[in-house]
């Protein structure tokens, strides 16, 4: 709400109040988070609740550490709004501290879930700052080099999180094939996460080629961060299988 009006009245002392709440608001995350994994000997990312509020929580401290560097103001609204309504969802589910079931219980499971976590919400911001390309490219008059320092920040995203798309990836199948006695097991949260991984890696592909860069991988962006939200909400909800605990 306070980078709502600092936007539409121009009072930048609104905006500087709003980033000591941001802060306050991030510190007391971590203190939540922190508190919860005390309470259950091991880090909370294993419940949708708790994926949810981890996922928040990557988003915000990458956000921080993106305002830090490059003061992108435009980011403000919409990181906030994204992150409101994320744990406004996570306040209606079940937040009691669950056990770890017996498959759960592995050294993988650290890695494989905050590896897809991280390189999630570095996607999310990536799909955020794509979508301002894509409305400042249009209104952009006379030309500016805005909307080619969003692309190329947008690309910059997208690269820090293949990595670790990547690692989710192969820790999940090295982990299953201790679990289950298989590498793959064609569950639908296993495709839709291929599914993302293709799509990213076909984009850095295709920035190589200069006719590709700008509004067509911008789309690639959008449409591989609708695949991240289905994949993470849109499965437990319309397909089940073997992550119907998430």
């Amino acid at each position: 709400v306070l980078y709502f009006f600092r936007a539409v009245f121009r009072i930048e002392s609104v905006s500087k109040a709003a980033n000591i709440i941001i802060l306050i608001g991030f510190a007391s995350h971590t203190i939540h988070l922190i508190s919860r994994w005390t309470a259950s000997g091991r880090l909370p990312i294993i419940s949708l609740y708790e994926t949810i509020i981890f996922f928040v929580w990557a988003i915000a401290l990458i956000y921080l550490v993106l305002q830090r560097i490059y003061k992108l103001k435009f980011l403000e609204i919409p990181v906030s709004a994204l992150s409101a309504l994320t744990l406004g969802y996570a306040s209606i589910l079940d937040k009691s501290i669950q056990p770890l079931m017996p498959a759960l219980k592995s050294n993988w499971l650290l890695i494989h879930v905050t590896s897809y976590f991280i390189g999630y919400a570095a996607l999310a911001i990536s799909f955020i700052i794509s979508a301002a390309y894509l409305l400042v490219s249009q209104k952009t008059s006379p030309p500016s080099s805005l909307p080619e320092r969003l692309d190329n920040l947008s690309c910059r995203l997208i690269t820090l999180a293949f990595p670790f798309l990547t690692l989710g990836l192969t820790t999940g199948a090295v982990w299953a094939k201790s679990a289950w006695g298989r590498y793959w097991s064609w569950d639908p949260k296993e495709t839709w996460a291929l599914i993302t991984w293709i799509i990213y890696a076909a984009y850095l592909h295709l920035r190589l080629l200069r006719n590709w860069q700008g509004k067509r991988c911008a789309y690639i962006s959008i449409i591989g961060f609708l695949c991240v939200l289905f994949t993470f909400f849109g499965v437990n909800y319309l397909l089940k299988g073997l992550h119907s605990y998430l």
